[in-house]
Formats: C-alpha cells, structure tokens, sequence
C-alpha cells in the first residue's frame, strides 16, 4: 500500500525512509537543546540587580570576574545553542519544501 502512494507521488522507498529519518533526527536534536537551553538560562544571573541593588552596594573582586568565567560561559553557550536550533529549523523547512518533488 505505501509503496503504491510512493510510486504515485514519484519518491521511491529509499528517499522516503531518508526524508523522515532526518526529519526526526533533527525534531529530536530540536527539543533537546530547547531543553539545553532552557536550563542554562535558568542558571544565569539576571543583567538587572532588581531590588537587591538598593540593599547591596559591595562588590568584590572575585564577584566581579566570576561574570567572565561561568556566565559568560553559559552565555555563549546559550547563544551557540540558539543557533544551532534555528539553522535546524530552517534545514526541516527547506527539506519540507524539497522532499515532495524528489
């Protein structure tokens, strides 16, 4: 039955196996770094102080470069992953537009 619905939209069985296993494949890898992405952020220090900066004025030196170590980490981490996440949108999309006419 598949292959009577494949051989009348013109894709053989091979390419259509190919067109969902990368499809998934990158759904997948899609929903694990929105995850990724999800729970670095949550790990990052707000930019703004809110209300703790009325209470607080102290800085040290150790408060101060701590910001180039782990949160610029988890910034540039975070961005890479955004990225990543939105070429892998945009290959399902063109493999979408693509996939019917192969």
């Amino acid at each position: 039955m598949l292959s009577t619905l494949l051989a009348s939209a013109g894709m053989s069985q091979g390419v259509y196996t190919l067109y969902w296993v990368v499809v998934i494949a990158c759904l997948i890898i899609i929903f694990l770094l929105a995850l990724l992405c999800i729970v670095m952020i949550m790990f990052q220090k707000s930019n703004s102080d809110g209300i703790t900066g009325v209470t607080t004025a102290s800085d040290t030196y150790f408060g101060k470069n701590r910001g180039t170590s782990l949160e610029s980490k988890l910034k540039k981490w975070t961005w890479i992953a955004l990225g990543v996440m939105a070429v892998l949108a945009i290959v399902v999309y063109v493999i979408q537009l693509i996939a019917p006419n192969a």
